[in-house]
């Protein structure tokens, strides 16, 4: 039997909330398919800071790259916000995604059915969307150097950040979209700005190189404010979106909100380390922040987190039928009319963030 390590990461606001649910459904799965995780639970962002002074300690990095995986809740808060940008709670993504090395961010963003009308797009736009943005994460202007504000002569200041990219970061980057979309509907929209940024025209010239290996995908390529118009226009044209570290991130967010509520979508950061089962270590986490504004009243939808394991699963430890059933055990419970407070609709229960978890756990089990 195949001993998977996860560090567990809560961190702040609905953090421990969210996760504890996520550890109940992998529960669910370990006990269903005779499986065996082990998990390690450490402190990061906020939490992280109230006990130590730094959002992420050397100890919690090691058990990080000790793991096979990583599942992360969620990290920051107002109570952190006037920190020194070197040590707010979300300089440990950042450092997370640098040590482990992940630069490649899935985002799946799909419209459940019974869920279209919880969305702002009218049913007929966005029925059908199932769209996979990949984010290049470690390099851009997030990354570039130099960087920071300085002084200058005549008193004023001056902010500085570096778009940076090189053909091994983006090629890599580039093979990911194209296997990921061998495996949907084989079409790739790669997005830039080249018509203004050179950083991005460098882009699209490795972007069409790298896809002379991949005859068999379709590749085309979209400016990031038409890619950002067609979104909303024309959602179903996309299948797989590759794009840079800024740009990936904005549109990543915009994807997002067609489904209605940014609490139903996961995400896996990979990298090219793998695990002892040959796959990459990958860290795995709900796209939406900490909600400060209702940690502890038992109201987080857990779904995000909970689908996140899911992809943890398929992508890290290839278990793809345990990943299959807490993806349909997740649909199931929404088709029999369970909600949480951001996804309610007439005539549908409202659970907790409990109530949620022990609703798919049953699924799981049933």
């Amino acid at each position: 039997m195949n001993k998977y390590k996860i560090l567990v990461l809560a961190g702040d606001g609905i953090g421990p909330e969210i996760v504890g649910e996520a550890l109940k459904v992998l529960k669910a799965v370990e006990r269903k398919y005779n499986l065996y995780f082990e998990t390690r639970v450490a402190l990061v962002g906020g939490a992280s800071i109230d006990k130590y002074g730094i959002p992420l300690t050397d100890e919690t990095l090691k058990l990080a790259k000790e793991s096979d995986a990583v599942l992360l809740g969620a990290v920051g808060g107002p109570k952190w916000e006037n920190l020194d940008y070197s040590i707010r709670p979300e300089r440990a993504l950042l450092a997370l995604r640098k040590e482990l090395g992940l630069f490649a961010n899935l985002r799946p963003a799909k419209i459940y059915p019974v869920l279209a009308d919880a969305s702002t797009l009218k049913r007929e736009v966005i029925d059908g969307v199932d769209i996979m943005v990949i984010r290049e994460l470690t390099g851009g202007l997030y990354f570039g150097m130099p960087k920071g504000v300085e002084k200058l002569p005549d008193g004023t200041e001056r902010g500085i950040n570096t778009m940076v990219y090189t053909t091994p970061e983006i090629e890599r980057i580039a093979k990911v979209a194209f296997e990921v979309a061998r495996k949907r509907r084989k079409r790739v929209t790669s997005v830039d700005k080249a018509n203004v940024l050179e950083t991005t025209e460098l882009w699209r010239k490795v972007v069409t190189e790298v896809h002379k290996d991949y005859p068999d995908i379709e590749l085309s390529h979209m400016y990031v404010d038409n890619c950002a118009m067609q979104l909303v226009r024309n959602p179903k044209q996309f299948d797989v979106i590759v794009t840079e570290n800024m740009f990936g991130d904005i549109l990543s967010d915009e994807a997002a909100i067609l489904t209605g509520s940014i609490g139903m979508l996961p995400s896996a950061s990979l990298g090219q380390r793998v695990n002892k089962v040959g796959l990459p270590i990958g860290m795995y986490e709900p796209i939406h922040g900490s909600a400060p504004d209702i940690a502890g009243k038992d109201i987080a939808n857990p779904i995000a987190t909970i689908l996140s394991v899911a992809m943890m699963l398929r992508f890290s430890f290839n278990l793809t039928k345990e990943a299959d059933d807490i993806e349909r055990s997740v649909e199931n419970v929404l088709n029999k009319g369970y909600r949480t407070t951001d996804i309610k609709q007439e005539g549908t229960k409202v659970l907790g963030c409990k109530e949620m978890g022990d609703a798919i756990v049953r699924e799981i089990e049933g």
